[in-house]
């Protein structure tokens, strides 16, 4: 049967001299596996539309097995990704994520519109850091984690003084930090933002300005929680270790004062 998924790419992978097998999630269908023959070769008309990122129409024969890619229209190319190192880093950290945690063949309207969302985010130059962070948090429930966000996750209360808990995958308020000895204090600013990452979509948001060491520490949280709870390992994640610990220089700034101001910043959101 022949298909008309939009889509966008996820990852490609060569087969044989010429051919690429790509894999898309789709809005239509989930995450698909298509051979696009002759892709490889730098004048075939498929050779655009299945660089990795691109949001496009792809028409796709699918039967038993693998699908073959006949033809694609490119809606949106993501020049940003391609052109800039960081965005590239938290693109493949993503749609990575997206793999690993989709099945095949399963619809899934709201993790393609979360994935769109997101790379077209990051293509218009917002904050990766914080839009993979809206990632990370909004995939979990797709990892078969829930997190206790609203309330206190042992007593229920909504008011207090709040910690994470990696125990109990949630809020615990001050009147329940006796029930996980290795919890985490909680700032408002970091309560909000938690909760922000958690339930609200990225097109509602707006450009957040967030300080590095506000999104470090709530990124440690959310990677735990992979890490230890779901046992989830991304190559991709590597790579942006070694981004992180990069040096970056503003032309303005010279760098001892640039450091002397990270170092005294707070781990409050500006």
């Amino acid at each position: 049967m022949l298909n008309k998924w939009e889509g966008i790419v996820l990852r490609t992978g060569p087969y044989g001299e010429t051919n690429k097998v790509v894999t898309l999630l789709t809005r239509e269908a989930g995450k698909v596996t298509a051979m696009a023959r002759g892709a490889k070769k730098p004048a075939s008309r498929l050779a655009a539309v299945t660089q990795p990122f691109t949001h496009g129409l792809f028409m796709i024969y699918k039967g038993r097995g693998m699908g073959t890619l006949q033809s694609g229209d490119t809606l949106h190319q993501m020049r940003h990704l391609h052109q800039d190192i960081t965005a590239t880093a938290y693109a493949s950290y993503i749609a990575e994520l997206m793999d690993r945690l989709i099945e095949d063949n399963q619809p899934s309207p709201a993790q393609f519109e979360l994935l769109r969302q997101a790379f077209h985010a990051i293509d218009e130059e917002y904050d990766p850091e914080a839009i993979t962070l809206f990632v990370e948090w909004k995939m979990l429930p797709v990892a078969g984690i829930h997190p206790v966000l609203h309330q206190c996750a042992s007593c229920g209360a909504t008011e207090g003084e709040f910690a994470f808990s990696f125990q109990e995958i949630g809020f615990l308020c001050h009147r329940c930090f006796h029930v996980d000895p290795y919890l985490i204090r909680l700032s408002p600013s970091h309560l909000r933002l938690i909760r922000t990452f958690y339930t609200v979509p990225i097109e509602q948001v707006g450009k957040l300005t967030l300080k590095p060491a506000t999104k470090k520490f709530i990124r440690k949280i959310v990677r735990t929680i992979y890490d230890e709870q779901v046992g989830l390992r991304l190559k991709s994640a590597t790579f942006l270790d070694q981004l992180d610990r990069m040096p970056t220089f503003s032309r303005d700034e010279p760098p001892a004062m640039k450091g002397r101001n990270e170092e005294t910043a707070s781990d409050d959101d500006a």
